[in-house]
């Protein structure tokens, strides 16, 4: 039968191990092994240290062992491991991140752990770590746009200057239409959540029809003007701007920021804008939709309410939107603009130059 070492302390040596397993900072690893070494200390065995600290027995005695050996130096660093020496390791590494950033395989857009541990006969637990611990992800993009508009920078200074520094005795308003919500049923029933399970819901499904939503978002509140109608054309947005001007308050000037939508420029949207001189429409730059807060409140009407919901008729796809937009209403808070224009136009040139210096082909 296996006697375990019997740990004597110093004092030194259990002020030390006492501070290491009460302090802050030392690592989870380090508080475990001073712990350890202070219960074998006061007679434990390592089963029951192993209980009380929650790890292996064997993991005590190793512990134990080492500190016999080496005493405090025993115990601050982990034990050598086997495998490959550092330089290689460390030249696998790089050829791993380069063919992972540099290039791509002859029948695929991307690398996979699999494909790239066969290109260079390794293995494949190998090219995941190296890509878990330097953030690489080839499998996953993201998808961007950077505007052309001549007057950008006009533009966003416009925009973001009445987001951040509204006029007095105005209202700043975010307008647009969110067209073709499809109002779609499933063409099979619907599972619930249960404990173990998502829900479900069939891929494909019958469509019922169609509405546009007009929307405008008060940026001092955050309240929401918004009426559905089955098209997009200049009448229905001239309809909507009456709908805006009967809902607000009329001692205010209103500015709508909107997008470059032929219909919101239509001749006769600017006829009627100038009969109507409280209204001042601000557009944003073109391919710049991030810069009209209402695309924001657009996003999540979708994820909550719309995207996974099963209508069997428009009437009852309205009724949803409205819904959710009039209870957002009861409970309104504005969106607020941090960015200043001078931050955006800096993080958009190093956008340019980037993909100027981006390789071709």
């Amino acid at each position: 039968m296996r006697i375990a070492q019997e740990i004597r302390l110093t004092k030194r040596e259990r002020a030390t191990l006492y501070r290491w397993s009460q302090g802050r900072r030392t690592p989870v690893r380090e508080k475990e092994r001073a712990e350890m070494i202070l219960l074998a200390a006061g007679g434990m065995s390592n089963k029951d240290i192993a209980a009380e600290v929650g790890v292996k027995a064997h993991t005590v005695g190793r512990w134990r062992r080492r500190f016999s050996e080496s005493r405090l130096a025993g115990i601050e660093k982990d034990l050598p491991r086997g495998g490959r020496p550092r330089k290689q390791r460390e030249k696998i590494e790089r050829e791993i991140i380069r063919k992972t950033t540099q290039e791509v395989p002859e029948n695929a857009t991307h690398w996979s752990t699999r494909t790239l541990a066969k290109e260079l006969g390794i293995a494949q637990s190998m090219v995941h770590r190296v890509w878990k611990a330097n953030g690489l992800k080839p499998h996953l993009v993201r998808t961007f746009k950077l505007s052309n508009d001549p007057h950008f920078e006009e533009k966003l200074i416009d925009v973001v200057g009445l987001y951040l520094n509204p006029p007095e005795k105005a209202l700043v308003i975010s307008a647009d239409e969110k067209s073709q919500i499809q109002a779609l049923d499933r063409t099979q029933p619907s599972l619930p959540i249960i404990r173990g399970r998502c829900g479900t819901m069939t891929h494909d499904y019958k469509r019922n029809g169609t509405t546009t939503l007009f929307a405008a978002i008060d940026m001092t509140e955050g309240k929401v003007i918004a009426s559905c109608m089955p098209r997009h054309r200049h009448q229905e947005w001239i309809k909507f701007l009456k709908q805006i001007d009967a809902e607000t308050p009329k001692d205010l000037a209103l500015h709508l920021i909107v997008d470059n939508y032929a219909t919101h420029k239509h001749p006769k949207v600017t006829a009627w804008l100038k009969r109507h001189k409280r209204f001042h429409l601000h557009f944003i730059p073109t391919s710049s939709s991030w810069l009209n807060i209402i695309e924001r409140f657009f996003r999540d009407l979708d994820g909550k309410r719309v995207r996974r919901g099963a209508f069997q008729s428009v009437p009852q796809l309205i009724d949803a939107v409205m819904g959710y937009i009039d209870q957002h209403n009861r409970d309104a808070k504005p969106f607020v603009w941090r960015k200043t224009a001078d931050e955006i136009i800096e993080k958009v040139g190093r956008a340019r130059l980037a993909l100027d210096n981006a390789p071709t082909g």
